[in-house]
């Protein structure tokens, strides 16, 4: 496995993609957020064996992590104009749907 660099960290031998430094730290915390109460949701469906809401919880925590460039496209390999867009269409995304709803 490569050592961890300005892209990458790594915790108990796992290599994990950072989040994007251009994105506003306003951006980022709030997408952060999103993450956070998504993960909770996955463990709230999980115990109640809700596979919709389940499934719910997922796709936030996918846009959440798009959002904040730690999934999809290597961010280092694109515009930052385009990631910082990227990352604000997530979080409209997310701000515009309740906990309930889907995630389109």
């Amino acid at each position: 496995m490569s050592e961890p660099d300005e892209h990458f960290f790594v915790v108990d031998g796992r290599r994990w993609r950072r989040t994007d430094p251009a994105i506003p730290e306003d951006v980022a915390a709030a997408l952060r957020s999103h993450l956070g109460r998504g993960r909770n949701a996955v463990r709230r469906a999980r115990r109640d064996g809700d596979d919709e809401a389940l499934a719910a919880a997922r796709r936030r925590n996918g846009l959440a992590k798009h959002g904040l460039g730690e999934r999809g496209p290597e961010w280092w390999t694109r515009p930052e104009a385009d990631r910082v867009a990227d990352a604000e269409r997530a979080l409209a995304v997310l701000d515009g749907a309740q906990s309930d709803e889907p995630l389109h």
